[in-house]
């Protein structure tokens, strides 16, 4: 991001005073540009000054961003994360062009794909709701290189929160906890009953049982629908997103931004929350252009600023958010303890999900093993009715 490109006022050479146009008065900009004249009129509004940022990194690159890192210049990273960090679990995000959620959302004949998760249309059609949740019920993925990455920054303790979009529940099973996780769009971790009445909290476990084997959740105190506390368009964030943001982000000494557009508000408001001397590193299969459009204007904001005579704190990586992480490990010396953690771990996931196949039908083994000694004894049977003498 660039720092405030806002006019200075202008001063009369002869007079050694502000000139006319610096005290308010509306006169036609002598360059002739109405873009300048409308930037110097905001800019005069709002009393801002120019000022000259100096650059936070030493480059700005991954290389800055990791030098910045292994100097302890930061011990307060938050990450905002959204689909793209899960995309190589196989999770699809929402809007890529032919794989993305809502591109696929066809087959369930809504109105419009949004409509999936809007709390109107969910009351009276929260069928094609739990059919999508069975596709994508959490503790059928593995975390990927880039949760790990998250969760060896808390184990160095450098990170101070994790902010995500998703409601997969991989920050959980990475090993993030209550305190170092703000699910700003919900979770499928708990569920609650829709009658406002009633309101029982339900587990996870609980609804992947209702989900994989009835048609819908229903309440055992009501017979309402459970819903789970995932954040549908048109309702309000959890209020610990807006406490915790509030001093979280003004303590923040390096944002790190993976796998979201920030398309969605009020989550994408976070990146201008930070202070104006904080690096941002994005992680990002494309470049995020994002701010209020009259700050932006003003060359101030939140917008991200990748051109490099404006740049002096933003550093973009486009690609895969795995790619990502493990570049910028490499770069910090994590790297070979990364993949150790990430092959060691699925390991052990894989070797849970096969324990649970192996125990989903545990007389199959018994009954097979008992099966030659059945035959044996209706043999037995048969040869002692034969040489039994008749009558």
């Amino acid at each position: 991001m660039s720092g405030p490109q806002a006019s200075v006022p202008k001063t009369d050479p002869n007079s050694g005073s502000e000139s006319a146009d610096s005290q308010g008065e509306a006169s036609e900009p002598a360059d002739g540009s109405e873009m300048d004249f409308l930037r110097n009129l905001l800019s005069r509004s709002l009393d801002l000054r120019e000022q000259q940022p100096t650059n936070i990194l030493d480059e700005l690159s991954l290389g800055g961003i990791a030098k910045y890192i292994l100097n302890k210049k930061c011990e307060k990273i938050i990450c905002m994360v959204g689909a793209g960090i899960s995309t190589s679990a196989g999770i699809p995000d929402f809007r890529s062009p032919g794989t993305g959620l809502y591109h696929n959302l066809q087959k369930y004949e809504l109105p419009y794909p949004e409509a999936i998760f809007e709390t109107g249309y969910f009351k009276q059609h929260p069928e094609p709701f739990f059919a999508l949740a069975k596709e994508l019920y959490p503790g059928q993925f593995k975390p990927t290189v880039c949760h790990y990455f998250m969760r060896m920054l808390r184990d160095k303790k450098l990170l101070l929160r994790c902010y995500t979009q998703n409601i997969d529940t991989l920050e959980r099973v990475v090993g993030l906890k209550d305190e170092d996780l703000i699910e700003a769009h919900g979770t499928f971790y708990t569920s609650h009953c829709t009658n406002s009445v009633c309101r029982k909290q339900y587990n996870l476990e609980w609804m992947k049982t209702q989900i994989f084997t009835k048609p819908l959740p229903k309440c055992e105190q009501c017979n309402s629908v459970v819903k789970p506390d995932i954040v549908f368009f048109g309702e309000s964030l959890p209020q610990r997103f807006f406490a915790t943001m509030e001093s979280d982000f003004p303590k923040c000494d390096l944002l790190i931004i993976m796998g979201t557009s920030l398309q969605v508000q009020p989550f994408a408001s976070l990146a201008s929350r930070v202070s104006d001397t904080t690096p941002r590193l994005l992680i990002n299969k494309e470049i995020t252009r994002q701010g209020n459009p009259v700050m932006a204007l003003l060359g101030l904001g939140a917008s991200f600023n990748f051109d490099s005579e404006k740049a002096y704190r933003d550093v973009a990586y486009v690609g895969s958010c795995d790619d990502g992480c493990l570049a910028l490990a490499d770069l910090l010396g994590w790297k070979e303890e990364l993949e150790d953690i990430v092959k060691k771990e699925h390991a052990l996931i894989d070797g849970k999900i096969q324990g649970a196949q192996g125990t989903a039908d545990p007389q199959a083994p018994e009954e097979k093993e008992s099966e030659p000694e059945v035959k044996r004894n209706e043999q037995v049977a048969d040869t002692e009715k034969v040489d039994t003498p008749a009558s």
